[in-house]
């Protein structure tokens, strides 16, 4: 029975059908491997493409209303500042298309947003007179407030072909404008009482182009272009104090709160040069 039993082993391990089961073992899914992460190191500059709607001012109430009316004030706009610092762009090529797809996303040291007043907000008082008697309420100027901002992002990327030493891709994804600490700076609008300023979370859609280009062996330079589209920022200032110097009755006015909106839609051009890991 022994022998009989040995011989029914050694047909089985030499059937056809045990012959495939070692490669069908061997037919797993690529892993997550350190050496599909690559790293481009640079310079980022963001410029917005932004529009706004006028400032609108609500809560306008006791003495103040004489001097200020609520709603749009006409003319009037925010912006946000440029600016360049340094960034990371980070990617992980997916095991998947012969190795065409990434995903990426960019690093950098937290983002100080900048707003500034535009049009009528800046060039003129937001409380001229009341009852036909000057304020003395100075215009705002260009300066309005600022906030530090984390947005997040996220983008595939597809590698559309290899020419020589360049490859360039195309890419979509999301990102979320995150803003926190935010305050004004405006010294007409701190000067009586510190406003609460407020910014909302803001989602926009990401498209990307650019291209690599070998250097030496795994270095490579990458020139990245992105448009974040649809990104729209709704940011509130409420507690808004003025002082009125020209009035002996009232020493400063109560405004109210005012709501900004604006199209934020970022232009961010980055230069860098890193290693496939």
């Amino acid at each position: 029975m022994k022998r009989r039993a040995l011989v029914v082993a050694a047909l089985l391990a030499s059937s056809p059908a045990a012959a495939e089961r070692p490669e069908r073992a061997d037919r797993t899914r690529p892993t997550i491997t350190w050496e599909r992460i690559y790293v481009r190191a640079g310079v980022l500059h963001m410029t917005p493409l932004s529009q706004s709607d006028e400032i609108v001012l609500s809560g306008v109430d006791g003495p103040a209303s004489l001097a200020v009316t609520a709603g749009p004030i006409a003319g009037s706009g925010v912006a946000l500042d440029p600016f360049t610092k340094p960034a990371v762009i980070a990617g992980y090529v997916l095991p998947i298309w012969n190795d065409r797809l990434s995903l990426e996303t960019v690093l950098s040291t937290p983002l100080r947003v900048k707003f500034r007043a535009t049009g009528s907000l800046a060039d003129m008082s937001i409380a001229p007179d009341a009852l036909g008697i000057p304020t003395g309420v100075p215009p705002l100027g260009a300066e309005l407030g600022e906030a530090d901002a984390a947005p997040p992002m996220v983008t595939a990327v597809y590698r559309l072909a290899t020419l020589g030493p360049v490859r360039p891709y195309a890419g979509a994804g999301v990102n979320v404008l995150l803003t926190y600490n935010p305050r004004a700076t405006n010294p007409v609008l701190t000067e009586v009482e510190e406003p609460t300023f407020h910014v909302d979370p803001a989602l926009g859609l990401v498209l990307q182009t650019g291209f690599d280009v070998a250097l030496w062996r795994r270095v490579h330079l990458r020139a990245d272009v992105k448009y974040v589209a649809f990104m729209k920022a709704h940011a509130t200032v409420s507690n808004l104090h003025v002082r009125t110097p020209s009035i002996p009755l009232f020493e400063s006015a109560e405004v109210g709160q005012a709501t900004m909106d604006m199209w934020v839609n970022p232009l961010i051009l980055q230069l860098g040069v890193g290693v496939d890991l």
